[in-house]
């Protein structure tokens, strides 16, 4: 599974996309509304350490996540 954080413009906020490791879209969240999408894919219980990687990431740079 790989993550990416994409930089909003103007009014549009950032967000993340987690894709699969055939890169397809698995979910797409607000940074500041990650829970809904995470607990919708089965990762509710990870998204403390999902939303760290997040916080550290710089945009547009995609990193494979090892769980």
């Amino acid at each position: 599974m790989y993550i990416i954080k994409v930089r909003g413009v103007a009014k549009i906020p950032d967000y993340v996309q987690l894709r699969d490791d055939a890169f397809t879209l698995l979910a797409y969240f607000r940074v500041d509304r990650p829970d809904k999408s995470l607990d919708k894919i089965g990762l509710g219980e990870k998204a403390e350490y999902i939303m760290q990687l997040v916080k550290e990431l710089p945009f547009g740079q995609i990193k494979k996540l090892e769980f």
